[in-house]
């Protein structure tokens, strides 16, 4: 079994370079501005909502007055990908249609996030033939999952808050140790 050794790294003549030690204010400063950071994208989702199928009749109730997802900071859907953050599968995808939801989460601007909305997103649904793709997950990185046929709006409510939730303990690497 072979011993793994640390890369350290080594200067343009070939001697080891010293590494400075952090700092407790370095430390303080990140950690801060993490929460800082993960406060503001949390409460800033921009939705690009990928509709195929039924699910968007429940789609279209979310943003109505009564669940208002406008009080979670979701409510302007871009439909673009490249202004968007947050990739709302809604409906059953098909293996033609695999690809272009590939292209349409390329686009996307990091960081991004991605909600399999319903459970044709999920698992394929009732649609178990060759047509359709079992859960966009065998394409794409999937963060929230919100089951049912058709989901109900409370559900993508709690769906919202989960991933508020994931963002704001997500790490956000905009300073770094040489600022």
């Amino acid at each position: 079994m072979s011993k793994t050794v640390p890369i350290r790294p080594v200067a343009a003549d070939g001697k080891p370079v010293a590494q400075r030690p952090r700092s407790a204010a370095f430390e303080y400063l990140t950690t801060k501005k993490d929460e800082l950071v993960g406060w503001g994208r949390k409460f800033s989702i921009f939705p690009y909502p990928f509709v195929t199928a039924c699910c968007a009749m429940e789609f279209m109730a979310v943003s109505s007055t009564p669940y208002d997802t406008d009080r979670f900071g979701a409510a302007l859907p871009r439909f673009s990908p490249r202004q968007s953050d947050l990739l709302m599968v809604v409906g059953t995808i098909t293996h033609k249609q695999a690809p272009i939801l590939l292209k349409v989460y390329e686009q996307m601007c990091e960081p991004k996030w991605v909600m399999a909305f319903g459970a044709c997103a999920t698992s394929g649904g009732f649609y178990q033939n060759y047509a359709t793709l079992l859960g966009i997950d065998r394409v794409i990185p999937v963060d929230v999952y919100i089951p049912g046929c058709p989901p109900r709006p409370e559900t993508v409510i709690d769906g919202i808050m989960l991933l508020q939730d994931k963002i704001a303990r997500e790490r956000h690497p905009i300073v770094t140790e040489s600022f």
